[in-house]
């Protein structure tokens, strides 16, 4: 393999395209691809070396997060993901056989979404995949962060902190291997948003890439109201409990402020609780929509932690 300065543009292109598994999309082998839908759910989201890529974490695995963050964001509205436009910008004086392991690593979990890659671009820069995500809502209703209404039951799917776990084993050189590889390949729930969504029962919907607290920082400020969550209830991610006794990190800092889990955190009237369990997705009850702007997190009854709504930790 030579170093990308050394290859040209278009010759990369048509490698990807020999890499990258073929959409029968119109129009992808021209400066646009063509979608015949009318109800488009279109995000944005932008990974780069410096920040999203955790030591020992491959070229192919970073790919794989800077599809999953976009896939997050549609599984979070409930939209079925069509497809993604991926934009890299990748130093020069890298082997061209990395560009070819992160688009392969987009490409398998654009798969395991149901997805294909259909366009994008790439340039020299200093490390940064740039990707949107389209989708489509079909009949359903999309799932907003603006709805949440007081006295509305709060839940997750999943599991909290382990990313965040394998980062910090990582970093303390701890033998957490579910952490790590929760960190290094985080799955989209795209499947619980969409059957979500079809119980046309969510009120609030937000994915925890940033975090449980941010989550639900947002949600309350978009939807006016507060909320409390109770410790107890949080269900606690593989590898939390020994990662947090062998470093300086707390469980609140892991399960609460740090992300990267990729879950989605929703409201709901509890009057509708049986249809949602009905519905074929794992999730926990964590707390409840209260009035007022603040979020505060219960533990043996007594106020363990309390935010205002707006704030933001990641």
């Amino acid at each position: 393999m030579a170093l990308l300065k050394n290859v040209d543009e278009h010759q990369l292109v048509k490698n990807i395209k020999n890499i990258i598994r073929p959409s029968g999309i119109l129009g992808t082998d021209d400066d646009a691809a063509i979608i015949e839908t009318n109800d488009i759910v279109v995000c944005s989201d932008i990974v780069t070396f410096e920040r999203h890529m955790p030591e020992t974490m491959t070229y192919e695995k970073f790919g794989w997060t800077a599809a999953a963050v976009n896939f997050s964001d549609l599984a979070a509205m409930g939209a079925e993901p069509i497809g993604l436009i991926t934009s890299l910008a990748l130093p020069p004086d890298i082997d061209e056989s990395c560009l070819y392991d992160i688009v392969s690593g987009i490409d398998q979990c654009a798969e395991l979404c149901n997805a294909f890659i259909i366009g994008g671009d790439t340039k020299p820069g200093t490390g940064v995949i740039s990707c949107t995500a389209l989708g489509k809502m079909g009949n359903r209703k999309p799932m907003m962060r603006n709805g949440a209404k007081i006295g509305d039951v709060v839940a997750v799917t999943g599991s909290l902190g382990s990313p965040a776990a394998g980062f910090y084993a990582i970093k303390n050189k701890i033998e957490a291997k579910d952490a790590v590889f929760s960190l290094m390949t985080p799955i989209p729930r795209v499947k619980e948003g969409i059957s979500l969504s079809e119980t046309g029962k969510v009120t609030s919907c937000i994915d925890l890439s940033d975090g449980l607290a941010t989550a639900a920082s947002i949600v309350c400020e978009q939807s006016h109201v507060g909320m409390d969550i109770i410790w107890e209830f949080l269900p606690e991610g593989n590898d939390v409990d020994i990662v947090s006794r062998h470093s300086d990190v707390s469980k609140e800092d892991l399960m609460l402020k740090w992300g990267g889990e990729y879950e989605l955190m929703f409201t709901f009237s509890k009057k509708d609780i049986e249809v949602l369990q009905n519905c074929d997705v794992n999730f926990s009850v964590i707390g409840y929509v209260t009035g007022g702007k603040d979020i505060s997190i219960l533990k043996d009854g007594s106020v363990l932690e309390r935010y205002k709504s707006g704030k933001y930790w990641r």
